[in-house]
């Protein structure tokens, strides 16, 4: 089966999500709908500001949203309870961020047992700790990283920090990873390293990959793309003239 024709793990219907500040309202996400399909590399392509982070962070289960549903499969998110959401975000979700977040007195192998050492009970984790440091290392091994295990994250350059955080992400073997502009902080060559990395879970080992970003240069090599403006989902047209508008508004300042 293609993921073209997999099934539909993740939806969301009319998400909206509006910031209040004082008495001041900020709409940054406008009725948003998407259907995200098991196996697929979907990539949301809009300019800075224009809410990809925060839809990212509302299809992750990180921020509730104004109004709208997220499903998964059958489950409204935010009709369960915190409880659900939290176990839902610790075994079926991976995060990738544009900064890493690795904790710097943790050698990288420390940094990858992270999500199990949250996860589990102190008795969980003792009686499957052989196991988890088993596949911490094989995924290590995979992202090139088998080198660096207690390395500390201020001696692996950026590619490397990002790839660690990677490994960080599938170690619980998710449903889905969220990418987060994981190519910012990047060189152009480490960048196409770690956008291939991504590409590759999903072409080449069915994971469900879901990566923003601002750089237009990945859309040709992406499975599914929807682009983002001004809060909402558009057409590849109508967001090339709002970015042409957003960076002419910028530059008047």
């Amino acid at each position: 089966m293609t993921a073209d024709q997999s099934p539909i793990i993740l939806r969301a219907n009319a998400l909206s999500r509006t910031y209040k500040m004082g008495a001041s309202e900020f709409p940054v996400l406008r009725e948003v709908n998407l259907a995200i399909r098991a196996g697929s590399f979907t990539l949301i392509v809009g300019h800075s500001g224009c809410g990809k982070s925060t839809l990212l962070h509302l299809l992750g289960l990180l921020d509730r949203p104004t109004r709208g549903q997220v499903l998964y499969g059958p489950d409204d998110a935010f009709a369960r309870s915190a409880a659900w959401r939290e176990r839902v975000r610790n075994r079926r979700l991976g995060f990738v961020f544009q900064f890493y977040h690795l904790l710097p007195d943790l050698s990288v192998l420390g940094n990858v047992l992270l999500p199990d050492l949250i996860g589990y009970s102190t008795f969980q984790w003792f009686s499957r700790r052989k196991e988890s440091r088993r596949r911490a290392k094989e995924i290590l091994e995979q992202v090139g990283l088998g080198q660096r295990l207690n390395f500390p994250p201020n001696r692996l350059s950026g590619g490397e920090r990002q790839r660690a955080a990677i490994a960080r992400a599938l170690v619980h073997d998710p449903d889905i990873i969220f990418a987060d502009e994981p190519t910012g902080n990047l060189d152009t060559r480490a960048g196409w390293q770690v956008f291939e990395m991504l590409r590759d879970l999903a072409t080449e080992r069915g994971k469900t990959v879901v990566m923003v970003t601002h750089d237009h240069r990945f859309v040709p090599e992406a499975g599914a793309v929807l682009h983002l403006a001004g809060g909402r989902i558009v057409d590849a047209e109508t967001a090339a003239k709002i970015a042409v508008d957003h960076e002419r508004l910028k530059k008047k300042g």
